[in-house]
Formats: C-alpha cells, sequence, structure tokens
C-alpha cells in the first residue's frame, strides 16, 4: 500500500513537472473525451495527457494508438445532433437534472388515466389540416423535422408515455415558433382513439417506430401495437392514408407486420408503387420519411438492419 501511494505522488510531481517546463508555443495532443484541466491531477496512465514537446508521461502503446488515429471517430450522438442540426435547438435547457426511464409498464395504474383531448383550434393554427400520428414519438425531433417542412401542409401529433420528454419537446417547439405540431402525455393504447376521433381533419398517416419490444413472452402484453390499437388506427384513417412501421429488432418488426397485414383495408405500398422497393422478405429498402428517428441511427451506427412496412388504405 505504502509503495503504491509513493508511486502515485512521484507520478503526479513528474506530471506537474513536465507540464509547468513545456514551451508555451508547444502543439499539444488531448483525448478528444478528456478535458484536461489547467493543473494536472491524478490519471491512469492510460489516460494521461501527452505532451509533444515534454517528457512522456503516457503509457507507450496508447500514445502511439493515438498517433495512429488521423481523425475523430463520430459517435451516434453525434450523428444524431447532425442529422437534426437544421432545427437548430437549445440542448442547454434549464430544467434541472433530468433522469428518463428508457422501458416503462404502460399498463400501470399510473398510465391508465385517458388523456384528454385538447382545444384544437389552441394547439394547431388550422385543425383542419390532415393530421399524422407518431405513436411513441420520444424526444419528438422527428416530428419537428416533418413539421417544420411542411408548414400549413399537415399538423403532427406526438404521443408520448414519458412525461418529462413531452416537457422537453414542448419547450423545442416553442423555441422553433411551430404551429402545425403538439406533443401530448398520453398512453397510446388507451388514448389514441378518442384523440383522433375528436380531431376535426382527416388522420392521413401514422407511424410507430422502434417500440418498446418487451422482450419477455410474458411482457409481450406490455408492447403498444395490441389488436385494439390497430383497429382504431385501420377505422380512423382516411382513405389513402398511410400507416409506417419500422423496428430494429426483427421480432418486433414481424408482431406489426403480423397484425397488419391481417387488415384486408391495407395493402403494403410496394404492390400499389413500383417504386417504393422490398427484399426479398418484402421489407423497405430505404426510409420514406425523409428523416430517420434517433433510435434508427443509433442502431444504423451499430450495425444493425432497419426493418421498414408502409401500408396504405384502400378506397
Amino acid at each position: 500500500m505504502a509503495c503504491c501511494r509513493f508511486l502515485r505522488l512521484q507520478f503526479y510531481h513528474n506530471s506537474c513537472r513536465a507540464f509547468r517546463s513545456r514551451p508555451s508555443s508547444s502543439s499539444s495532443v488531448a483525448l478528444p473525451f478528456l478535458a484536461v484541466p489547467s493543473c494536472p491531477r491524478y490519471y491512469p496512465l492510460s489516460f494521461c495527457h501527452v505532451s509533444s514537446s515534454s517528457q512522456v508521461v503516457a503509457a507507450e502503446p496508447y500514445e502511439q494508438e493515438q498517433q495512429q488515429e488521423s481523425h475523430h471517430v463520430p459517435r451516434s450522438p453525434d450523428l444524431v445532433a447532425l442529422e437534426y442540426s437544421d432545427l437548430n435547438l437549445s440542448y442547454n435547457l434549464d430544467l434541472g437534472h433530468v433522469r428518463i426511464r428508457q422501458h416503462v409498464n404502460p399498463l400501470s395504474s399510473s398510465f391508465s388515466v385517458p388523456a384528454q383531448v385538447p382545444d384544437w383550434n389552441q394547439v394547431f393554427a388550422d385543425p383542419t389540416l390532415p393530421l399524422m400520428v407518431d405513436i411513441g414519438c420520444g424526444s419528438g425531433r422527428f416530428l419537428m423535422w416533418l413539421a417544420k417542412r411542411n408548414p400549413k401542409v399537415r399538423n403532427y401529433l406526438g404521443l408520448e408515455i414519458r412525461r418529462k420528454l413531452v416537457k422537453h419537446a414542448a419547450i423545442w417547439v416553442k423555441d422553433l415558433g411551430l404551429d402545425n405540431i403538439h406533443f401530448l402525455f398520453a398512453n397510446a393504447t388507451i388514448s389514441f382513439k378518442q384523440l383522433v376521433e375528436a380531431y376535426p381533419g382527416p388522420l392521413q398517416l401514422v407511424s410507430v417506430l422502434c417500440p418498446d419490444p418487451h422482450f419477455k413472452k410474458r411482457h409481450h402484453k406490455r408492447r403498444v401495437l395490441q389488436k385494439p390499437l390497430v383497429g382504431a388506427i385501420v377505422d380512423n384513417l382516411m382513405p389513402g392514408g398511410q400507416v409506417f412501421v419500422q423496428s430494429d429488432v426483427l421480432e418486433m418488426a414481424l408482431d406489426m407486420r403480423d397484425q397488419f397485414d391481417e387488415v384486408d383495408l391495407l395493402k403494403h405500398i410496394d404492390t400499389l408503387n413500383a417504386d417504393m422497393s422490398c427484399d426479398s422478405e418484402g421489407w423497405l429498402l430505404s426510409n420514406p420519411m425523409g428523416i430517420r428517428t434517433e433510435r434508427e441511427i443509433h442502431a444504423e451506427y451499430e450495425g444493425a438492419k432497419i426493418y421498414r412496412r408502409l401500408y396504405q388504405k384502400q378506397e
């Protein structure tokens, strides 16, 4: 123990001496994920700052590895920010520490109360426009991107079961000054039907994108897409309206596919439009929306395949 303590103190002393003695014009090579403080503190050897003009204070294998990397490899959050850069969103929201649960149980009693139908004249500038509903909209950036590009063409409604995400989205919508998009804290399984039936305009598009798969068989009843919701979507969809579903989990994608394939009023888009190409298993080859969701970006970054289906209601 005493020996280890002595080595740490000696390392700290040598690091400070090297830092103070470096020329002011020296160029430093710092790790992209490590902000080195003005006065060096003790770090493990593999995470030490290396100065090109001073003593080497990091392990040689790590320095060689850094020299071999000629460019910064982007992370998936960087790719998400790049994909949505046109929105110019304020990321430093003063909401305090926010912890968001990735998985929730929609069957919990706390989510059993239907969402209150809003005054559509208050949330949309023109509530008679065709409506798109995104079930499980997450942070809402996907819908905001669409709303910003389609003003006075379509209204957008995002339903999300995690209240804090809805709070974030509402602030961003206010910053963007959009009047054709609205977010609601709602359990879509319970609230979708009454919300869309109260909307004065036609329901044109419904999306269910990368929903929680709830892998365990006993939890499949928690999946958002159940037969009552499928029925409510089809019943309220306008003739020619569409349903877009996708997932990076094949089991979840097959579950959604099976439920919509059973509906006689729906036809998959490739049977109606030859330009919408599918692979040999019937999955769309590309995203027809023009923008990827955040989950989609993360999944593709990790090398996962995205399974997509787009249905259209017949006249």
